[in-house]
């Protein structure tokens, strides 16, 4: 009997430190907002959390396609637009990179695991070039925010990471995002010139990703800080608000600021769309974009505005 009962206090105790070790492994996982209120509220970290759609998919009265790296100023907008406009509850938005964003206005369609989504919005933002790439598609567009480079390194800078001619050095690991689909990527590139020369950006975007040292990701708002927080990076060019929010929340990072002789600026600009299913709604939503309240959210979270 004794013997039973140290088995089971043994099986007992491996089941608790096996679900603790888990939930350590997806510690610093997203969603990072809100989520809203449900009868069920199920999240799994690392399986089934989705934290780049938001809200109400089921016949919404508003959707606004937002360039991702928003994503922390999405909770506060879209309270503050409905209380400015009570006769929009219904509001679904989409914070993934903007090229990936391009691609489902385009297509049509996109799928994330099982689910597809046929939704068409009624406003998409992304940085100016995506945005002056796709005119055909836009009845109005409105500058509404900017915002600079920093650098994001784990906490207490490890690495001693001073500047991006550090991101060259064999031994940091560099997260950086995909230049296919992620609008920041050109910008990083065109700092790593001012920095050092092409030189650098080969070091970092050629010869460092043949060697795995740099690692391209698929949604860099949210894998670079995981990778960051998880040890699998030691540092990543992102923008100035992304580093920010990350610190507003207390995750274990710091940031490097970037000197504006080798620091970019990013307009972001919002364009309501001409086959915009719910057009009051893109009208009102793009009005308070440029209202005093969206701007004085967008400052909060580290973006300017001007």
């Amino acid at each position: 009997m004794e013997n039973h009962k140290k088995i089971t206090f043994t099986v007992a105790a491996l089941i608790a430190l096996s679900s603790q070790v888990k939930a350590q492994g997806h510690r610093f996982d997203p969603p990072w907002n809100t989520p809203p209120q449900s009868k069920v509220m199920f999240t799994v970290p690392g399986v089934d959390n989705v934290p780049d759609l938001f809200g109400d998919i089921n016949d919404p009265q508003l959707v606004v396609f937002f360039a991702g790296n928003q994503f922390m100023c999405i909770d506060d907008l879209m309270a503050a637009f409905k209380k400015a406009h009570p006769q929009y509850q219904r509001i679904f938005a989409e914070t993934l990179p903007p090229g990936i964003l391009a691609k489902q206005i385009i297509g049509g369609s996109i799928t994330i695991g099982n689910m597809r989504i046929t939704l068409k919005p009624d406003v998409y933002t992304a940085g100016k070039s995506k945005i002056d790439q796709m005119p055909e598609y836009f009845s109005k567009t409105e500058p509404y925010a900017y915002n600079g480079l920093a650098i994001m390194v784990q906490k207490g800078n490890p690495k001693n990471v001073k500047g991006l001619k550090d991101l060259g050095r064999a031994d940091v690991r560099v997260s950086m995002p995909n230049p296919q689909w992620e609008g920041i990527a050109k910008q990083i590139e065109a700092a790593y010139v001012k920095a050092g020369t092409e030189t650098l950006r080969k070091t970092i975007m050629e010869d460092k990703v043949k060697d795995s040292t740099t690692y391209l990701t698929q949604i860099h708002h949210r894998q670079t800080p995981m990778r960051i927080m998880y040890h699998q990076s030691d540092a990543a060019p992102v923008w100035y608000s992304e580093a920010f929010y990350q610190i507003m929340i207390k995750h274990p990072v710091d940031m490097v600021e970037i000197p504006a002789s080798e620091n970019i600026t990013a307009t972001y600009v919002a364009g309501q769309m001409k086959n915009a299913p719910h057009a009051q709604a893109a009208k009102d939503f793009m009005d308070f974009l440029i209202s005093p309240a969206a701007k004085a959210i967008y400052r909060k979270y580290g973006f300017t505005t001007k």
